[in-house]
């Protein structure tokens, strides 16, 4: 299939933290609740378009915005590709069963 073209949407969140401390830490949990979101509706983030985060103090905390952007592949599609960097999907590398128990 080609995604060519596709019909890019965004996916945000925006909210607040209390210490300055944890914004890179929660930052990248955040990224990864909305991937995983994204996902189970059928979408993959686009890697060629940085997720924009911004942070404003107001004085006693931290607000924030998240956005990242996506293309929709259908939720079967979505779960074997990790996203797109342009039109080329980038496919999940699973582990196979012996490297899974050699890990261990």
């Amino acid at each position: 299939m080609t995604y060519h073209h596709k019909r890019i949407k965004r996916f945000n969140l925006t909210g607040v933290i209390h210490d300055e401390a944890k914004i890179p830490r929660l930052k990248d949990q955040y990224i990864f609740m909305i991937v995983t979101s994204m996902k189970s509706q059928g979408y993959v983030p686009r890697f060629d378009i940085d997720p924009d985060f911004t942070v404003a103090y107001n004085g006693k905390v931290f607000e924030f915005e998240l956005s990242i952007y996506g293309v929709f592949v259908g939720r079967r599609k979505a779960e074997c590709i990790e996203g797109l960097d342009k039109a080329r999907p980038i496919i999940v590398t699973q582990k196979n069963k012996s490297e899974e128990f050699s890990d261990q």
